[in-house]
């Protein structure tokens, strides 16, 4: 954890102000031991809508994705953050962006029962599609692809995770295949 995450984890506006004038950390860096979360993952998911603007100001980028393809839109929609989800939508993030899973930030408001942050980001995922059209048409380019992530996210295409019914499975078959060597 670099000490920006720190900063922004704990909520220290000035630190993260000072940590950012001095350019003594990247604001897109991933942390690996958290799953590859940026700063913006944590002010998100703590709520802090003041930060996540002090780090956009500063070069920090809302496309990126943790480990499993959550974008800081994910984390505040878990957390219930309509604050930050409207920080985030007036700042063009994609609120529509679909994790390994396919699921939205939507869909987590939804699960963790946040229904003014669904009802917000059911016209957030429109809009947010609508402006990428026509910024398409405009030519104007968007930053909303987080490179990283797509190099992985076909990399566990080919190699899935082992989920618990294929991982008992393939025991299972090493087990009986053991047994019958015996």
């Amino acid at each position: 954890m670099t000490e920006l995450h720190e900063a922004v984890a704990v909520g220290d506006y000035d630190w993260v102000k000072e940590i950012l004038k001095a350019g003594r950390c990247d604001p897109n860096q991933k942390d690996v031991d958290w799953h590859d979360r940026t700063p913006l993952h944590w002010a998100a998911a703590k709520g802090r809508s003041d930060l996540v603007r002090l780090l956009v100001d500063h070069g920090a980028r809302h496309c990126l994705r943790s480990d499993v393809g959550w974008t800081a839109a994910h984390f505040a929609a878990e957390a219930g953050k309509l604050r930050v989800l409207r920080a985030l939508h007036s700042l063009h993030a994609a609120m529509d962006a679909a994790d390994l899973f396919g699921d939205t930030p939507r869909r987590f408001a939804e699960i963790y029962g946040h229904r003014e942050c669904s009802k917000f980001l059911e016209k957030a995922e429109v809009e947010s599609r609508n402006y990428r059209r026509e910024a398409e048409l405009r030519k104007i380019p968007l930053d909303q692809r987080d490179e990283d992530w797509e190099l992985k996210k076909e990399e566990l295409k080919k190699n899935p995770p082992c989920f618990w019914e294929k991982c008992t499975a393939s025991i299972l078959k090493k087990n009986v295949k053991k047994k019958g060597k015996q």
